[in-house]
């Protein structure tokens, strides 16, 4: 009988983690460049096998009955969002692989697709609350003012045809790598500059997110989680109520 608190629990537990990531999914519904994620889970002596052997990958059977659920991995979506025009000078979007990179003010480097770009005090291409927008050269990108033109390569025009800057388009071997933070915004190392990127001025990316999919997902979340709680209070009445009348015996 006490084998069903850990299934209800361990099922508890996943829906409620699986309901955060769909909610995190449908609060950034709007939020240019995001990506879509999804949670995966799988039964804990799947996880043991997957962590006990060697560098040699000789596994130990140790059973096949499961108890518990445990995190297996949140993946994300990197599925091209639609461009959306918006008429803005300082916005860009990305068609195709690759993120653009923006230097924070501790001199790290964050990458993002969202293109919703502004001038900070200085003049320089920023990415609001974040930093500065980084060139081909990895460098920032001065413009002074948001009279410009651009092209389907980034680079940036004053309006007598200037050349001021090129946007740096950056992507990574393997995108799995990259951490997820939130906004939009990814970190990771080993990037790679793209040569001939595709970039629409006066464009955002809209969010990947699919909302009828993940207002299906979250239903189906919230009644697996509170069958379950029933389910759990089913238990503890049994259990009770086995406890009491064999300590009378």
């Amino acid at each position: 009988m006490y084998k069903g608190f850990y299934n209800l629990t361990s099922g508890m537990l996943t829906q409620q983690r699986n309901l955060n990531v769909v909610s995190n999914n449908l609060v950034n519904i709007s939020t240019a460049g995001f990506k879509e994620e999804r949670y995966t889970a799988s039964t804990f002596d799947e996880v043991l096998f997957n962590r006990v052997g060697n560098k040699r990958k000789d596994y130990t059977g140790i059973g096949n009955i499961s108890y518990i659920r445990a995190t297996s991995e949140i993946y994300t979506n990197y599925d091209q969002g639609i461009p959306e025009p918006t008429g803005i000078p300082l916005d860009f979007a990305i068609e195709g692989d690759g993120f653009f990179a923006v230097q924070t003010e501790n001199n790290g480097t964050i990458y993002t697709r969202a293109g919703s770009f502004s001038l900070d005090d200085d003049g320089y291409l920023c990415f609001p609350g974040h930093g500065r927008v980084l060139g081909r050269d990895s460098q920032p990108i001065r413009l002074s003012t948001d009279k410009i033109e651009a092209d389907n390569w980034g680079q940036i025009y004053t309006e007598t045809g200037v050349l001021v800057g090129q946007l740096g388009v950056f992507t990574f071997e393997d995108n799995g790598a990259l951490e997820h933070e939130d906004e939009g915004i990814f970190t990771g190392e080993n990037a790679t500059l793209v040569e001939r990127p595709t970039i629409h001025w006066k464009y955002l990316e809209r969010s990947n997110v699919d909302m009828v999919r993940q207002m299906t997902e979250m239903l189906t979340c919230q009644r697996a989680l509170q069958s379950a709680a029933q389910a759990a209070k089913i238990y503890d009445q049994l259990m009770t109520k086995a406890t009491t009348d064999v300590g009378r015996l």
